[in-house]
């Protein structure tokens, strides 16, 4: 099978309330489109029929595939269905959909030229926010804040769950990394910064729904702990030699 232009990269884990209908939305839009696609589900060892849904969604729909996976956390699923996608460019998008896959385009060309990685921004002038509770994003902007000063300087948003990755981007990247958990964003950024790949925001409108798999508290201590290991790593010569 020819290279797809386009794959969508969605790790889920226990999302069998919302699955099919993710597939569904994203298939419904992606369709309407003059280029090639694929769809990569990425479970992270889910125990509930999350797995099912997308082997039956598969069957019906040969642009869709499953990776299954050991539970090891979001960045360990990313990882794995960002190594095993084929596309062109590779689309990393959050189960829930919180940005409207209409949005998509924005990434690509030719809307968008001359980068290597392209990041959702729910900050960035132009961006929208709907139905956040305040101390999520309270939450957000305190790891921001440690972010810029500990690892990646110059993005209002590094955690957003859409990012668009050149292929030959995601096989330099995603083999160094180290994070399992919701802290592999910044590892994958501190990394594309060090090596001088072109970054770029793009203003996304991001809905907030229940449902969401982070923890404020839990996470926020193991989200800070991988950004601490980012810069020990770094150190130690975890990564190969990389610029200074």
């Amino acid at each position: 099978m020819a290279q797809p232009f386009l794959s969508i990269v969605i790790p889920a884990y226990n999302e069998e309330m919302r699955i099919t209908q993710t597939l569904n939305t994203v298939m419904d839009y992606v369709r309407g489109r003059d280029y090639s696609w694929e769809i990569v589900v990425a479970d992270d060892g889910s125990q509930d029929g999350t797995a099912a849904l997308v082997e039956a969604a598969a069957r019906e729909n040969p642009e869709i595939r499953l990776v299954r996976l050991g539970h090891g956390g979001k960045g360990w699923a990313v990882k794995n269905g960002m190594l095993q996608a084929q596309g062109q460019y590779r689309f990393l998008a959050d189960a829930d959909l919180s940005m409207p896959i209409e949005h998509l385009e924005k990434f690509l060309p030719p809307n968008l030229t001359d980068f290597d990685i392209a990041i959702g921004s729910r900050e960035a002038l132009g961006a929208r926010r709907f139905d956040e509770p305040a101390g999520r994003h309270i939450m957000g902007r305190a790891f921001n804040g440690m972010v810029q000063l500990l690892a990646v300087r110059g993005f209002t948003d590094t955690q957003c769950g859409f990012k668009c990755f050149k292929a030959r981007v995601v096989e330099t990247l995603f083999p160094l990394q180290r994070a399992r958990g919701f802290g592999f964003d910044v590892e994958i950024l501190f990394l594309a910064q060090k090596l001088g790949m072109s970054i770029k925001e793009v203003p996304i409108d991001w809905y907030y729904y229940e449902g969401s798999k982070v923890k404020p508290l839990r996470d926020s201590f193991l989200m800070l702990n991988d950004l601490l290991s980012v810069r020990w790593n770094s150190l130690r010569g975890k990564y190969g030699t990389l610029p200074k």
